[in-house]
């Protein structure tokens, strides 16, 4: 532990921030970055997040949508939020307490309850910034998304 939380939980905080950021780029749902990045790619970035996380996040980000040939989508939460728009970071956040938590309920590796979440239809409730789903606190987004359906 160097900091305030465990090195594998920032890892897991910077990777899911990157998701967040690509995915605004190229205008593309969270899962199309990531279905696009695959589980391989998805653990390269989590196993040396610590010296990716020093780099510049645009350089990185130009990288991967060419090397993965990420498409330019249509979906802009960013452009339909009527309210303040969250950062990347901020949902990084989000997403990073809710796939550690299902880790350490369930006793899984990272990057395959990220691949999950991030297909599951709490992404689609996470990312529509006009509802009060990516404020809601941890342990919430942890027991609606075990229920299966928002609680």
């Amino acid at each position: 532990m160097n900091g305030r939380e465990d090195k594998k939980l920032n890892d897991l905080f910077f990777v899911c921030s990157l998701i967040d950021y690509i995915a605004r780029r190229t205008k593309n749902e969270r899962k199309v970055v990531v279905n696009a990045l695959g589980k391989d790619e998805l653990e390269h970035l989590y196993d040396l997040a610590d010296v990716y996380h020093s780099e510049n996040i645009d350089k990185i980000t130009h990288e991967l949508i060419n090397k993965h040939s990420i498409e330019t989508g249509c979906f802009d939460n960013v452009a339909a939020c009527r309210y303040r728009v969250p950062t990347h970071w901020d949902m990084g956040k989000v997403y990073h307490r809710l796939i550690a938590g299902i880790c350490n309920a369930d006793n899984r590796p990272a990057m395959d309850v990220l691949v999950e979440v991030y297909n599951s239809w709490i992404s689609d409730s996470i990312d529509d910034y006009n509802s009060s789903m990516y404020y809601e606190n941890p342990s919430y987004l942890l027991a609606s998304y075990k229920a299966g359906r928002p609680l």
